[in-house]
């Protein structure tokens, strides 16, 4: 009989999901903690370094606010660290990170900081997405990489599934061929900076850059840091002439060319909506 060899304890990691909650994750078992619970460190050297998660479609503020409770900061102190970061941005970036804070597991250690992990970020989306592949397809999409970085970001907030994604690119940039406003919901939810809501019609009035029912074009920055699916999808858009959408239920995603067919989904939606909340 071959002598038992204890299994290695798996690695633990510590991240905020979307509502703001900090969670412990070990080998699938996940255990939650409030949000204004000390994060779940151990200083037991015998553990497995930890890591700080950032899911796809954070945006910087949910990043900065992640860091400052892993790495047991006052509230803010990784937001002012970009001052002192120098970080490797391009110049279209004009310094704001949004976008290039790239969604992975980063290693924590006592000599972490958040210039090093923003630092890390920055780098690793450099080295994702500043490749020849998406330099040529920004060019075949008459945008350049910082542009295409921001449709990313919109289809990362606006996609239902990874299979929405390459459509949802096409819708954008059909309607910017067509001159015709993006009418994004995420562009006007990062300018109130709140999760995934409706806009309504005085919210379609904000005066705001990021406000792309009343302005043209794409918004100043990306409005969250995707991932690599999205950032594919931007680059290589599905082919179709869809120019509108809309998510009628989990799963159910429609696309067409034809504004009154889209009416029809859209009061599908609606239909839904009402019969689930008096469920």
């Amino acid at each position: 009989m071959q002598n038992y060899t204890p299994p290695t304890p798996p690695p633990r990691t510590i991240r905020l999901t979307r509502r703001g909650r900090t969670v412990l994750i070990v080998t699938g078992a996940v255990v939650a903690a409030i949000a204004v619970a000390v994060p779940l460190l151990s200083t037991d050297a015998k553990m497995q370094p930890q890591a700080l998660v950032i899911p796809e479609g954070w945006r910087s503020g949910q990043v900065y606010e992640a860091m400052d409770k892993v790495l047991e900061l006052p509230a803010g102190s990784s937001r002012k660290s970009l001052e002192k970061a120098h970080l490797n941005l391009p110049n279209d970036a004009s310094g704001n990170p949004e976008g290039y804070l790239f969604p992975a597991a980063y290693p924590i250690d006592k000599k972490s900081t958040p210039t090093s992990l923003l630092s890390q970020m920055v780098e690793t989306a450099n080295n994702k997405f500043g490749g020849g592949t998406v330099t040529a397809g920004a060019e075949r999409n008459a945008m350049n990489a910082y542009q295409t970085l921001t449709v990313a970001s919109i289809v990362q907030a606006e996609a239902a599934t990874k299979a929405d994604m390459g459509k949802l690119a096409r819708v954008i940039y059909n309607r910017l061929d067509r001159g015709m406003p993006l009418q994004m919901a995420s562009t006007i939810n990062y300018a109130l900076n709140r999760g995934r809501l409706r806009p309504s019609r005085n919210d379609t009035q904000l005066e705001s850059p990021y406000n792309t029912y009343a302005r043209m074009g794409l918004p100043p920055t990306p409005i969250a840091n995707p991932g690599q699916e999205a950032m594919r999808a931007a680059v290589a858009p599905a082919q179709g002439d869809w120019l509108y959408f809309v998510t009628v239920k989990r799963g159910d995603t429609r696309f067409t060319a034809d504004y009154e067919a889209h009416k029809r989904h859209v009061a599908e939606f609606e239909r839904a909506g009402k019969n689930a909340s008096a469920s």
